[in-house]
């Protein structure tokens, strides 16, 4: 049985109400001792003494039940709590109020969240950093490596193919321009890996280059809007817009089906917001795997706000505010 199983079990029947009923039974069995045992106020129980007992009985109930909420129903609140905390939606907190037991338990909870959000903050931006660094490693290998042997290897055949025999020259061009391919796939994957117009022209420009190389692969149109006057961000901000714009055009092409896809980056009030919809097959309902949990992992590191929902009648929006403090 895992965490999120027993949390359940322990949420369905909560700590104070197994105490309540633990203590009413007891209050119980106690009065019903006093009304039918020979210890009784009177050998024989009048419809007086039943009474007052049972008055007795209600408000020993009453008071244990006020005196437990206050006790225990902290721990309640801190029990459920645990079984809805995600830390890739950081910032949700219970709310404090008191100084007895159960009001430290809530503090120290809070602290625990403040602490895992901060040390997962700072986990996921060295694993992200070393992940971009790694993607830089590469795509200059491919450039630098395997580029230049395509380029050597297409002289080569070019050379060949002029001194080849006539009835030899169809087959080395066909070789020459799958080398050639090659050779522009492998640039491609390489200005993929290492966005190297974010950084020489803006976000702008590297969002229209991005939207412009999948249409060109996917075959899908896409529709660019973006705001003029949007403050300047942060260049590790505009990476993960990049990233999760990226991503989010990745999985139109691996699983929607589109006919279209509209890209917007706009103000909306005290956030940036990024949007990538699509009209195709899909229904908003996506199965969390590696590429939707690495945006939002990405989002967290910028403070952002990652949803992706279904768009009426068909189609997947995925949305990502990040706050304008982050703007420089």
């Amino acid at each position: 049985m895992d965490g999120t199983c027993a949390v359940g079990e322990a949420v369905a029947v909560s700590l104070y109400w197994k105490v309540v009923v633990v203590n009413g039974a007891v209050f119980f069995a106690g009065t019903l001792a006093l009304v039918l045992s020979p210890a009784s106020v009177s050998s024989r129980a009048v419809v007086s003494e039943v009474v007052v007992l049972t008055l007795g009985l209600a408000a020993m109930l009453l008071t244990n039940a006020v005196l437990l909420r206050a006790s225990l129903g902290p721990v309640d609140r801190v029990v459920r709590e645990m079984g809805n905390v995600d830390l890739l939606e950081p910032g949700r907190r219970l709310s404090q109020s008191g100084n007895g037991p159960g009001a430290t338990l809530v503090r120290s909870f809070n602290q625990m969240l403040d602490r895992l959000e901060s040390e997962r903050g700072a986990s996921d931006a060295k694993a992200l950093a070393a992940q971009e660094s790694e993607r830089h490693r590469i795509a200059q290998e491919l450039h630098d490596q395997i580029g230049q042997n395509l380029t050597v290897v297409l002289l080569g055949l070019k050379q060949v193919e002029q001194r080849a025999p006539a009835a030899l020259v169809p087959e080395l061009e066909l070789v020459r321009e799958s080398a050639r391919a090659g050779l522009d796939d492998v640039r491609r994957v390489a200005r993929e890996l290492r966005p190297g117009v974010l950084a020489d022209l803006g976000l702008h420009s590297a969002l229209t280059a991005l939207a412009t190389d999948f249409s060109a692969a996917a075959a899908v149109p896409v529709r660019r809007t973006f705001a003029p006057g949007l403050p300047e961000l942060p260049a590790d901000t505009e990476l993960v817009l990049y990233r999760v714009t990226q991503e989010a055009l990745t999985n139109v092409a691996r699983h929607a089906d589109a006919g279209q896809v509209e890209l917007s980056l706009l103000r909306a009030g005290e956030v940036i917001v990024l949007e990538v919809v699509d009209d195709g097959s899909g229904n908003g309902d996506l199965t969390p795997g590696a590429g939707i949990r690495g945006m939002r992992e990405r989002a967290a590191l910028v403070a952002g706000r990652l949803t992706i929902s279904h768009r009426p009648p068909h189609g997947t929006r995925v949305r990502l505010e990040v706050p304008v403090s982050r703007a420089g």
